[in-house]
């Protein structure tokens, strides 16, 4: 699942995916393009730490989440 956050003209996008070799990624993709990838071994902690990322952005002025399901 793919998520976008929006701050002025800058986007931020956030994808949280399974991995096939197991666990669960939270990869993070900065508006210049830069990425930022961490590693989960349950859904749990890579929930946990989503709600925690959310309300760091929002507190950073993002606005969001805004996205989809693919």
């Amino acid at each position: 699942m793919f998520w976008w956050f929006k701050r002025q003209d800058d986007l931020l996008r956030y994808e949280a995916r399974d991995l096939p070799t197991g666990g669960y990624e939270l990869r993070i993709v900065h508006p210049d393009g830069s990425e930022r990838v961490e590693t989960f071994e349950d859904v749990q902690s890579l929930t946990r730490r989503q709600v925690q990322f959310e309300r760091q952005l929002r507190d950073g002025g993002w606005s969001g989440p805004h996205g989809w399901n693919v």
